[in-house]
């Protein structure tokens, strides 16, 4: 700490001590810790404390306090766990007792303060950074402290209790760290005193009658296991193996949800399969008696691991597909359907009662449909998911949520009823059903699983949110089937005609969210589809495209910029239609533009004019805007129109057109466009002059938006690159242009304004002559403007003595001054 901040530390303590403080805002006590925690103070020494015995004796005075306030002794306790952090400092406030008055079990934790929680979360906290060393921790064991800590776990402000549980993590693992680096290979174990009395905690926690008691070790478990799966975690699950089985038998329904956690954490760990401990015997057990709501997570634990043993597996994965089985089973005849699996892990009345319930089975179905999701690609498991039976069931519970569906069995009844206008599973089963339309054994049930869509499409009592799912599912079925081999073209056209009807309604829907996502269906399509000659002919001899550039005066801003979006692919997948006419496509090709360029001068909302701009660039990126000469009026018409832009996004959108401007000139991939090419540059150069751009570049770097500015920098950093590849700052030297020189010095200065530079003048430098603008690339230090845009905006103020500075100004004055200075 500099000797300016030493000076200035006894005025800071002096002012909150001050009785009239006690309200004080918390935010200056944060910074000061700051000042103690920033990254230059991270080698305090004993001689801080020696030179500023301030510190000690503001700490003293507090504890000699009547009634302290609880904000100035958390402060406190968190300050002096922060000098305790160096093990020299550590020793002195050791010396003057103040440890003990502190941390010690019969020291604050045992006085009349300890009863607000702020008090007990600074101790905690304090402790936290206190334990870097080995003897605080014994000082911790020695007074009673850790006690404290076991008691604090069940605190009953969470966040002490959180901050208690997450310390003892941190204090066994360090502590057993510290003792030995590989600590033990055998059960005949010598665990360190720290480690001891927190293993000890956690087995007599197991062993207690305590609900409570049993879950808070259970969690702690859990968090060392998640965080530590080799070595001697291994040796601390053989001691408690037993009673974590005997917690299973005993059927303690408050422990299990932690039991499948703690599982579920050592499943994703290799090791544990090693282990002595009976862990598989421990996991099958677990499957068996949890019902699948209790045991899902876990069976998914135990499929995501590849080293799990086949017959853990197996009845792993039978409790995912309980509930899909009983489904299939409910919606056919006796013997009609066998459904998904041949037995059942726990019993199938359990899984019936739970589909039978109106308070579980909608949950039960979207746990299910979650972890199916999950697992679906999962490399290990393609040889165990009955993919066809799966879809199978996946479409039968689509049906039931919509009634499509007449159930032949009583359960089927129940459940239909049920399941009838269920958002939250319909939104469950149209995810899992578009990731299966990846699966190629999938493939039979084309025709159903379309069936449900254009259902779920048409069907007026279909919800935003759903319809949104199924758009999206349609999306990817339709891309699978126009890339499958031998696809029926028959089939194709007319599953993309009745696509295309359900798309002409609900662009006409009153519901802005429905034209929304309907427009960001038809631009998905198009995009990928554009190609395929079944779906431009369908797209084409529809009204669809119509309706998506009305929608371009859509009063909802958010619905115009999907419109343009849409119509940006539209034009491309139109133009470039082999079977189109060219004379008609130029005239559409012209009005679109036209219609575009207005929505980026007019729209009042930014959304829509970001959408034309990336647009624009896509445009361009593909060809659409013609030959070189028409692209460069094109990108100098635009570029003058988004230079005035009020929208950061859309000056940053009209940057990334004139980078590709520059790599359609050159014709290079973007990874080469820095490389040195003799053949164009000059031609590039005057095309920037021309197109006005070199004014926008350079106005961008003083942007007030520092994502403009930087990309800026990036770009002529680029554009220099190219023009000289072998650029130093010593390059001006050989540039013997001066009469150029004084406006380049204006523009560097100005430049160094960064945004400050306010209205950015363009008479000083002529951006539209060649030879001053590459004068300008070769001259200005673009690396220095690019690292000081990389800069943070605190970079500067953000010091221990500015903090210091700034909780005086303050704190210090009261009457005058009661707000926060951040």
């Amino acid at each position: 700490m500099s000797r300016e901040c030493c000076r200035l530390l006894p005025r800071v303590f002096a002012t909150l001590l001050d009785p009239r403080l006690s309200g004080s805002d918390d935010t200056c006590l944060e910074k000061l810790l700051d000042c103690f925690q920033f990254p230059a103070m991270n080698d305090l020494s004993l001689k801080l404390l020696q030179d500023n015995p301030c510190l000690t004796e503001f700490l003293t005075s507090v504890l000699a306090l009547p009634e302290p306030s609880p904000r100035i002794l958390s402060f406190t306790l968190r300050l002096a766990g922060i000098l305790a952090g160096s093990e020299n400092q550590f020793q002195l406030l050791l010396q003057e007792k103040l440890l003990d008055r502190l941390f010690g079990q019969e020291g604050l934790p045992n006085s009349t303060a300890w009863g607000d929680a702020t008090v007990r979360s600074g101790w905690v906290k304090g402790v936290h950074h206190m334990v870097c060393h080995q003897p605080a921790l014994h000082f911790l064991c020695s007074t009673g402290g850790i006690d404290v800590i076991f008691t604090l776990q069940e605190d009953p402000s969470l966040f002490v209790a959180s901050a208690a549980h997450q310390l003892l993590v941190n204090m066994l693992i360090f502590s057993i760290e510290i003792a030995a680096p590989n600590p033990f290979s055998t059960k005949d174990l010598d665990w360190p005193e720290c480690a001891q009395m927190i293993i000890k905690h956690i087995e007599d926690s197991l062993q207690s009658s305590s609900a409570s008691h049993i879950k808070q070790s259970l969690k702690l478990l859990t968090a060392l296991f998640e965080r530590h799966n080799t070595g001697w975690p291994e040796v601390l699950w053989l001691g408690m193996a037993k009673q974590i089985e005997s917690l299973l038998m005993e059927k303690t329904p408050e422990a299990q949800p932690m039991l499948v956690d703690l599982l579920s954490n050592m499943a994703r760990s290799p090791v544990f399969y090693d282990a002595e401990g009976n862990f598989q015997g421990l996991v099958s057990s677990v499957l068996e008696h949890l019902t699948p709501v209790q045991a899902g997570p876990l069976a998914v634990a135990v499929l995501k691991c590849c080293r799990s043993p086949q017959d853990v597996k197996i009845k792993a994965l039978t409790v995912v597909l309980q509930p899909m089985d009983c489904i299939l089973r409910a919606a056919s005849q006796p013997l009609e359907y066998t459904g998904l699996l041949d037995e059942s892990v726990s019993d199938p009345t359990t899984v019936e009662s739970l589909l039978s319930s109106k308070s579980s089975c909608v949950s039960l179905l979207c746990q299910t449909l979650s972890h199916l999701e999950n697992l679906l690609f999962q490399n290990h498991l393609e040889m165990y998911l009955p993919y066809t039976s799966l879809l199978h069931s996946v479409v039968t519970i689509l049906q039931f949520c919509n009634g499509f569906l007449t159930p032949a069995s009583p359960l089927g009844s129940t459940i239909s009823r049920i399941l009838i206008s269920s958002s939250r599973v319909q939104r469950s089963a149209l995810d899992v059903l578009g990731k299966l339309s990846e699966i190629k054994a999938c493939e039979t049930l084309t025709g159903s699983v379309f069936d449900v869509l254009l259902a779920y499409l048409e069907s007026p009592n279909t919800i935003s949110t759903v319809l949104t799912k199924t758009f999206q599912a349609t999306s990817m079925w339709l891309l699978c089937l126009q890339n499958q081999s031998g696809s029926n073209s028959q089939q194709i056209e007319k599953i993309l005609k009745a696509v295309f009807l359900v798309l002409q309604k609900r662009l006409c829907s009153p519901w802005w969210e429905v034209r929304d996502s309907s427009l960001e269906f038809l631009a998905h399509l198009t995009e990928h589809l554009r190609d395929k000659e079944e779906f431009r002919k369908s797209l084409l001899s529809s009204e669809v495209p119509r309706l998506t550039e009305n929608l371009l005066e859509d009063p909802e801003s958010y619905v115009r910029a999907s419109a343009v979006t849409a119509v940006g692919h539209l034009a491309i997948c139109n133009y470039f239609a082999p079977e189109s006419p060219v004379a008609g496509n130029q005239h559409n090709k012209e009005n679109t533009v036209a219609k575009l360029e207005e929505i980026l001068s007019t729209d009042p909302e930014g959304f829509p004019r970001r959408a034309v701009i990336s647009t624009f660039t896509e445009w361009l990126r593909r060809g659409y805007i013609g030959p070189l000469e028409d692209a460069e009026k094109f990108v100098s018409r635009v570029i003058q129109t988004v230079e005035h832009d009020l929208d950061w996004e859309v000056r940053l959108g009209g940057l990334k057109l004139v980078k590709t401007f520059f790599e359609i000139f050159f014709k290079k991939p973007k990874a080469d466009i820095s490389e040195p090419s003799t053949i164009h540059q000059d031609e590039c150069v005057q095309a920037f002059c021309r197109a006005k751009l070199f004014s926008f570049l350079f106005q961008s770097l003083c942007d007030c938006d520092k994502p403009v500015g930087q990309s800026a920098c990036h770009l002529l950093l680029g554009f220099r690159s190219w023009l000289y590849p072998f650029h130093t700052l010593e390059a001006s030297q050989r540039t013997g242009d001066a009469p150029a020189r004084p406006s380049i010095a204006w523009l560097q200065s100005t430049l160094r304004q960064g945004s400050l530079a306010q209205n950015f003048p363009t008479d000083g430098v002529d951006f539209q002559d060649p030879k001053t603008m590459v004068l300008a690339l070769d001259t200005i230090n673009f690396e220095e403007l690019n690292s000081e845009l990389s800069n943070s905006s605190d970079y500067v103020v953000k010091s221990p003595l500015s903090l210091i500075q700034d909780i005086l100004a303050t704190v210090g004055t009261i009457e005058e001054n009661e707000v926060d200075c951040y």
